[in-house]
């Protein structure tokens, strides 16, 4: 089943160029959430050959303009394209008169009902649930209520060993692949051990959006198999950073390590960088499997 994120945005408060503000855009088996929507994100997922259409879903971590701005373009436009699908978004309580405000003043009906869910930064909790994934609240440290997301797998069925199919008829492959033995006709059992495989292994995206190092959140996150966390600043700012309630590299770092990542995203990067290896190779050094979340790339989960 597929999993993977594309990076719309990686810069920080201020655009630069080739960096825009927070954006991405996690497929689950061909369903899409949209995890922040920073200014321009319309034109990123454009950009990248991304159906904006195909989004049902919509996870703001808060209510700092670098991670919502572009909401209420991407809606109006969904808008003006003919969307009737129900659109389910999850965010701070007053995103949703924001939201009103907007469509208020611009005398806009839209064609499709927003279908609001406000999130907490109180306590981690469970916000979600499809067939596919189960979404969790991350609580951070940042100057203003903010929360990331915990995208979980739940567990799949095991998979039908496809040379022996043919000896099976297909009314049987569904108890099969729940691990269930079926008696055929002749009295024959099937085993379902003979004939599946075992499923793969539920993976976890963990997005920490703004905030400062905070051992409160790091059960949360924990053995996550893809981490992404903002790294601001290199640590040489770590004034900077501890005043403005962000992260250095050296910490994006020292986090995946401690709450035992599998992988590291780094991202949210200041403006001031006008090149980024720096702060990889800083992150790298106390955990080696980080890769930069930049603008157009995709990474399986």
């Amino acid at each position: 089943m597929k999993f993977e994120v594309t990076i719309l945005g990686s810069s920080s408060a201020t655009p630069v160029y080739n960096r825009n503000p927070s954006a991405q855009l996690l497929n689950c088996n061909e369903k899409f959430y949209l995890i922040d929507c920073g200014e321009g994100t319309q034109l990123q997922l454009s950009k990248y050959n991304l159906k904006a259409n195909r989004i049902d879903y919509i996870f703001i971590s808060h209510l700092h303009g670098d991670h919502y701005f572009g909401l209420v373009g991407l809606l109006s436009s969904l808008h003006l394209n003919g969307r009737t699908k129900a659109i389910q978004i999850f965010a701070p309580a007053p995103l949703s008169e924001i939201l009103e405000i907007q469509f208020k003043y611009s005398d806009t009906t839209l064609r499709y009902p927003i279908e609001f869910t406000s999130i907490e930064a109180d306590m981690p909790r469970q916000i979600f649930e499809n067939q596919d994934l189960i979404v969790r609240t991350v609580v951070l440290n940042h100057r203003i209520p903010t929360t990331g997301f915990v995208f979980q797998q739940k567990p799949r069925q095991r998979k039908l060993i496809k040379e022996k199919t043919d000896q099976i008829p297909m009314a049987y492959y569904t108890a099969l692949k729940k691990g269930v033995d079926v008696e055929l006709p002749d009295g024959r059992i099937i085993k379902s051990i003979d004939y599946t495989s075992p499923p793969d292994e539920p993976r976890s995206y963990a997005y920490c959006s703004d905030t400062m190092l905070d051992k409160r959140y790091f059960e949360a996150i924990k053995d996550c198999d893809t981490l992404y966390h903002e790294a601001t600043f290199l640590h040489e700012l770590i004034d900077r950073a501890l005043e403005t309630h962000h992260t250095t590299a050296l910490q994006a770092g020292e986090v995946a390590k401690i709450v035992g990542a599998k992988k590291l995203l780094i991202g949210h990067f200041s403006s001031r960088y006008k090149t980024l290896q720096m702060l990889l190779e800083e992150t790298q050094s106390v955990f080696q499997n980080t890769e930069l979340a930049v603008e157009g790339r995709t990474f399986s989960l």
